[in-house]
């Protein structure tokens, strides 16, 4: 993913909204939502990102451009061939407990974007269901942080899993096309 969307600025940028979940949870949801289907360009996009991430309310302008932008780099990230994508996490300089928080809110995050357009798992590829269900056990997990370098190598591994999972669920369902007639899903 580019470094126009980096971690800090997006942590700063949504504070200044107000923003309830981290830079790494929309990031989450976003991707979540795009890798089942939702178009990153819609207005239906952004009616569900009010509902999940700003409480229901209406979007700023300002915000809801920045979620249109980075929804669309998403999107373009997912599916290039250069396996370009990127989960938006603190710096690798960033304590492993402040990282581990981060990718714990993006895994949870992600799952709820999921579920907002899969409601089963029935018709999904067996990589793809087994990458659901790894997520679904990651986000029961209580990460811990002893600082030794085998788990500074455990988290790369889970944040390159976790990359290539969600490439596979665009590539799996996100290029569907939605029916063009379905009424956007309200939350509340």
């Amino acid at each position: 993913m580019s470094t126009r969307f980096n971690y800090d600025r997006l942590v700063e940028l949504y504070a200044q909204y107000d923003m309830t979940p981290s830079a790494s949870e929309v990031q989450g949801m976003l991707t979540g939502l795009i890798a089942t289907g939702s178009d990153a360009k819609s207005n239906e996009l952004m009616i569900l990102m009010s509902d999940l991430a700003y409480d229901g309310q209406g979007l700023p302008v300002e915000l809801e451009n920045l979620l249109q932008q980075q929804a669309e780099e998403i999107e373009h990230s997912l599916g290039d061939e250069e396996l370009g994508y990127r989960l938006l996490l603190p710096e690798d300089t960033t304590p492993l407990s402040d990282r581990l928080s981060a990718l714990a809110g993006w895994v949870n995050a992600f799952l709820v974007g999921y579920g907002v357009n899969q409601e089963n798992m029935t018709n999904l590829s067996g990589d793809l269901k087994e990458a659901i269900e790894d997520m679904v056990e990651l986000a029961k997990v209580e990460f811990t942080d002893d600082g030794d370098e085998e788990e500074e190598r455990a988290y790369f591994e889970i944040v390159e899993y976790l990359r290539i999972s969600a490439m596979m669920c665009y590539a799996e369902l996100g290029r569907n096309e939605q029916p063009a007639n379905q009424p956007p899903k309200i939350l509340h």
